[in-house]
């Protein structure tokens, strides 16, 4: 008689439980998000406080002005990470705030708030993580043609010389850009992001220039280090499926995936950019912007690569018409849904696409340890007569998204890390002050922080992955 044995599926639980030895768990922030204070210290304008003065730019009219209150509460937030039993925290530096115009010296006002943020996450136990741009350009370098042009690449590697002369003999793990896709096609190219340019052309450039600004800061600052440290840079990525196996439905896929992950990937790791994107650029007439020895220092070797994962996208050749070329005569590439839940920012929540894409990058650029950087969700939240949010869908969001990065790992997917975004509710670009992604609550009219029940959920997870 023959038998069989089934083996039951694997919980979430479990493969969160299996999550490797000295995986990292923390949050991440951006310095225009939370710091508020956007005139003190001889701090000037940026690119987002121009935009966020445009009528309409921001829902409500909102602005940075004040934000979280960070930049004066500072050792307050920094205990609550540490209250969290979190070991990494990921904060961006605000170049308009290290270097006035972003030219010239150093302003020692603005480079004393992070010396003091390093010293008193390190006196509390945690990995300070800097990221040196997360999208705000000094309004100056706009003015002089802002990432289109090929000097602020030089601008910026000057800039982060700045901080890591500063801040190198402690911190061990440096980002250069988070997500130049969002710098480049949201503020060239949609104009939906700072600085509110439409011209893809330009926007093409930019994502030379901003390639570029990574290479030669990370070659400047390999140089100068005496140390080992750890030098990466973040990018925003997805999982682009077919909606069929048709021919249309695979080149739209194809062109997606060519613009949002391989244009960026490709000359970072392998030098070069993907043959079949420049071709589908040539046919809209635009070039990248390359010049001799450029793709050298973009390739310069990286010691960890930054993922933000929010959502996966399926994709059609086809218009709604049937037809496969626009009214351009361009090819369409068109989004369907996946008929997934959606976060509060319509985004479906898709953890297997993480999963996907994880692997794939192992896949295709081997050798390179990933930590996630950025994930999370935006939900409507409803406090309580405390100010408690009782938020079971975030909490669920990060179950299932951490779930999906251990079955990574058992695919060999080399991921050493998790930074839950966000730490704190705080000023979500053009949406204004209405999503919320913290992990903490912040009454915008008190200032007070006030931890979700997502926050005590990663707490919980993070202390049993330690005890183990």
């Amino acid at each position: 008689m023959n038998s069989t044995t089934t083996t039951a599926p694997v919980t979430e639980q479990e493969l969160i439980a299996s999550l490797p030895a000295g995986f990292r768990w923390g949050v991440a922030t951006s310095a225009y998000q939370i710091e508020g204070a956007v005139d003190a210290d001889g701090r000037t304008p940026s690119i987002w406080d121009t935009f966020c003065r445009v009528p309409g730019a921001i829902d409500g009219g909102d602005t940075g002005d004040v934000a979280c209150e960070h930049y004066t509460r500072m050792p307050a937030d920094v205990a609550l990470i540490c209250e969290l039993g979190l070991d990494t925290y990921r904060f961006s530096v605000s170049w308009s705030r290290v270097q006035p115009y972003g030219t010239g010296p150093a302003n020692p006002a603005g480079l004393a708030f992070y010396d003091r943020l390093v010293d008193e996450l390190l006196a509390q136990g945690i990995d300070p993580w800097v990221t040196l741009y997360h999208w705000d350009l000094p309004q100056e370098l706009e003015d002089a043609g802002g990432w289109p042009a090929r000097d602020t690449a030089y601008r910026f590697a000057d800039y982060s010389m700045l901080v890591f002369d500063a801040l190198s003999d402690r911190v061990n793990t440096w980002t250069t850009l988070n997500e130049p896709w969002c710098s480049a096609m949201l503020g060239y190219a949609y104009g939906v992001h700072a600085p509110g340019r439409q011209d893809f052309p330009a926007a093409v450039s930019a994502v030379h220039h901003l390639l570029l600004g990574h290479g030669l800061a990370t070659e400047r600052m390999r140089a100068a280090s005496p140390r080992k440290i750890d030098i990466g840079i973040t990018l925003n990525a997805a999982t682009a499926y077919p909606a069929s196996d048709a021919e249309p439905d695979l080149e739209a896929v194809r062109r997606a995936d060519g613009m949002g992950a391989r244009l960026y990937l490709d000359p970072l790791v392998h030098g070069r950019y993907p043959a079949d994107v420049v071709a589908d650029l040539a046919e809209q007439g635009v070039e990248l912007p390359v010049q001799d020895g450029d793709l050298a220092t973009i390739a310069a070797p990286i010691d960890v690569l930054g993922i933000n994962y929010y959502f996966s996208q399926k994709f059609t050749g086809f218009g709604e018409d049937g037809r496969t070329v626009d009214a351009d005569g361009r090819p369409v590439t068109r989004t369907l849904p996946l008929d997934r839940p959606r976060t509060a920012m319509d985004w479906e929540i898709v953890p297997e696409g993480f999963t996907d894409l994880l692997v794939r990058i192992g896949r295709d650029y081997p050798g390179l340890p990933i930590v996630v950087t950025e994930n999370g969700a935006a939900f409507h939240d409803v406090p309580d007569a405390a100010g408690f949010v009782a938020d079971a869908d975030r909490t669920a969001y990060f179950t299932s998204h951490l779930a999906a990065v251990a079955a990574a790992i058992r695919q060999g997917a080399d991921v050493r890390g998790y930074l839950a975004w966000s730490l704190l509710d705080n000023f979500e670009w053009a949406y204004g002050y209405d999503k919320r992604f913290g992990i903490v609550r912040v009454d915008y009219t008190t200032q007070a922080r006030i931890p979700k029940q997502s926050a005590l959920h990663l707490k919980e997870l993070a202390e049993r992955h330690r005890a183990r």
